[in-house]
């Protein structure tokens, strides 16, 4: 495919291992992940003229209770309006009882973006209109926990018609004509399939309907999801995706058009379109962080276990020249040597 100048995004993705009393103690904050999360995408602003956005998952919430947050912006600097109005309510808990931002049962509770499982994107798009509804990222929403999809991703399919008549062809009524719908909806189909496929199994077995749930969320195969979603997308992707239960995923295009770089210690995952962005905001050398394979998906499940699968076969490397040479920032050792 050519280097057509329309979607060089970028995303940050963290999953906390620890529970958020791990973090208040070690770091004196239960808002580790969300401080961290204002860095990744601090350190790849220049990917976010057009409008930045972050979504939350909170882990083991009640019925009745929301766990799926999400703010977007499409201003001048939106990195800084998300997470002043994400602050503006953490503030308004300290005004009222400080000792309540160590409470951690009560932020998970009351108070949003209190979550283990946080996705952050940056916007630059010159394709599309410059609306807060192109920013990423984006709500499949379903009452069952299991159904519910966020999604954001640095991408540009180049068969998005065929890839829609696709999705109306399985009988959907796609709302839009555009590739994220496009990738959303169709990672959203076989999520349901998923489900369906394993709720008929288990009520076959005699499991009740509200044991099914749970037994849904812990033998989801997310890397099955993936390969019949991605098995027609042309183009360069990276894409990120959180599951309402807590699993996640970031699944990167087989040529290798599209960044991503991933850590992993035993208290993050941590995975973003540039890899200075992890150097910086917590503290490890380079070598410690690692290019997601092409074709390939980290996956991390809702108890933490991380795996790498293969989605799709690898194909001949064509990394976009105008992302590695103009758009990414040039701190980076490999980037460096490239524009020298």
């Amino acid at each position: 495919m050519s280097d057509q100048i329309k979607h060089e995004c970028g995303i940050a993705f963290i999953r906390l291992k620890k529970p958020l009393n791990y973090y208040l103690e070690k770091y004196g904050t239960a808002t580790y992940g969300l401080n961290k999360l204002y860095l990744l995408m601090e350190k790849q602003h220049n990917r976010g003229q057009d409008g930045a956005g972050v979504a939350n998952i909170k882990l083991d919430i009640a019925p009745g209770e929301r766990y799926i947050s999400r703010i977007r912006s499409n201003s001048n600097q939106p990195i800084k309006e998300i997470f002043e109005k994400i602050n503006e309510k953490l503030q308004a808990v300290e005004n009222e009882n400080p000792d309540l931002l160590k409470d951690v049962d009560y932020l998970k509770k009351h108070v949003g973006f209190t979550g283990e499982v946080l996705l952050g994107h940056l916007r630059y798009g010159t394709f599309g209109r410059n609306s807060i509804e192109n920013c990423h990222p984006f709500l499949r929403q379903n009452n069952w926990m299991t159904r519910n999809l966020v999604v954001a991703g640095n991408f540009n399919l180049t068969n998005v018609d065929e890839l829609f008549d696709l999705l109306v062809d399985l009988g959907q009524h796609p709302k839009e004509h555009s590739d994220t719908v496009t990738v959303l909806e169709k990672i959203g189909h076989f999520l349901d399939m998923e489900n369906q496929k394993l709720y008929k199994k288990y009520k076959s077995l005699g499991y009740a309907k509200s044991e099914i749930s749970e037994l849904i969320a812990k033998n989801m195969k997310v890397h099955r999801i993936l390969r019949n979603a991605a098995l027609d997308w042309d183009g360069g992707y990276t894409m990120a995706g959180m599951i309402g239960h807590g699993d996640a995923f970031v699944l990167r295009d087989p040529s290798g058009i599209r960044p991503a770089f991933y850590y992993q210690d035993d208290e993050v995952v941590v995975v973003t379109s540039e890899r200075p962005a992890i150097q910086t905001a917590f503290n490890v050398p380079i070598e410690e962080i690692h290019e997601l394979d092409p074709g390939h998906a980290i996956i991390i499940k809702k108890d933490a276990t991380v795996g790498f699968k293969k989605i799709k076969e690898p194909l001949e490397r064509k990394a976009c020249s105008f992302e590695r040479i103009y758009f990414s920032r040039g701190s980076d050792r490999d980037i460096y040597e490239e524009r020298k």
